[in-house]
């Protein structure tokens, strides 16, 4: 059985990629933790931040794998402690965000148990290019490129 898509128009000419980028984000985890919020700082520019209170900066990790970009955090039990009450767990966490084409990560911080993600949206020059128009030899059929065409 074939899956129908959101992208199968004839007239929709290599959009898979976004196909795909929804299954990512179809896929996604539904863990709201740790939370964040993304917030627009300048026309081209976002911040995405995430609460990650307690995590140390060598416990976190950003990367970008396929456009994808990927937040890591893993906190580690101290073993010389003991505990008579423990309400607060050493947690791991992966967040996973899909940037579009065009995106890019400016640079990370964490500032007061916030982990600030800064992305700016290149500005794609708006061109024209003309595409030359060629007629077709004789008959109407095209020879093949790099050699004679064999007639009957």
């Amino acid at each position: 059985m074939s899956r129908l898509s959101l992208f199968s128009s004839p007239l929709l000419l290599g959009f898979d990629q976004f196909e795909r980028a929804l299954d990512r984000v179809s896929k996604a985890t539904a863990d709201g933790y740790p939370p964040y919020n993304v917030e627009q700082v300048a026309e081209n520019a976002l911040r995405l931040t995430l609460a990650v209170a307690g995590f140390k900066p060598e416990e976190l990790s950003v990367q970008i794998e396929d456009n994808q970009l990927v937040i890591r955090g893993k906190q580690s039990d101290e073993a010389d402690r003991v505990y008579l009450h423990r309400g607060i767990a050493a947690r791991q966490f992966q967040r996973s965000f899909v940037l579009a084409d065009g995106i890019e990560v400016v640079g990370a911080a964490l500032d007061n148990g916030l982990l600030n993600i800064d992305l700016r949206r290149r500005v794609a020059e708006g061109t024209v290019r003309a595409i030359e128009i060629k007629t077709l030899a004789g008959n109407g059929i095209k020879k093949p490129v790099g050699g004679e065409r064999s007639g009957t």
